[in-house]
């Protein structure tokens, strides 16, 4: 099961380029990132987040043009498959950001974005050029083949805290 704390869910502008995004964090983090801003979320709150759910988020906030899941949880099933629900359901694009150094292939085969690597306080955030953190869109060529794009940089640019 993945679960989503609601009081936490907003639109954002600042988190995928060029994407009016509903951010959606996710509990049950698996990651311990030292200076993590939201230590609360390795812990088992919020509510269950089901295709009904995620529904109901997108038809409350007209204009989004992308859902991101603000975590992983501890169910990697469950989220690719509710990734793909949004995919396939609502005409967005679909972003994750992890805390793990990297993904398995399938995640890019759902989503079309995807924030690998841990906070490392020394490195700094996302809109540092020394960060560890890299943000990648999904570039399909049809079928199964995908092409991954660091856009890092253009976070880089942005004078706010990326550090999610």
């Amino acid at each position: 099961m993945i679960k989503y704390v609601p009081q936490m869910t907003s639109v954002v502008m600042e988190e995928i380029p060029d994407k009016v995004t509903l951010a959606v964090d996710i509990s049950r983090c698996q990651g311990t990132c030292e200076g993590c801003h939201s230590p609360f979320l390795r812990q088992d709150i919020g509510e269950e987040l089901t295709p009904a759910v995620i529904d109901t988020l997108l038809g409350r906030n007209f204009g989004v043009d992308c859902f991101l899941f603000l975590g992983e949880g501890d169910d990697p099933a469950r989220l690719l498959e509710l990734a793909a629900y949004v995919r396939k359901r609502h005409a967005v694009s679909v972003a994750l950001y992890s805390g793990r150094p990297a993904v398995e292939d399938s995640f890019f085969q759902v989503f079309d974005y995807v924030k690998v690597g841990p906070y490392i306080p020394a490195f700094g955030p996302l809109n540092v050029p020394t960060t560890n953190q890299r943000l990648y869109k999904v570039v399909r060529h049809g079928g199964e083949s995908v092409e991954l794009e660091d856009i890092t940089s253009r976070m880089q640019h942005r004078g706010t805290d990326s550090s999610r």
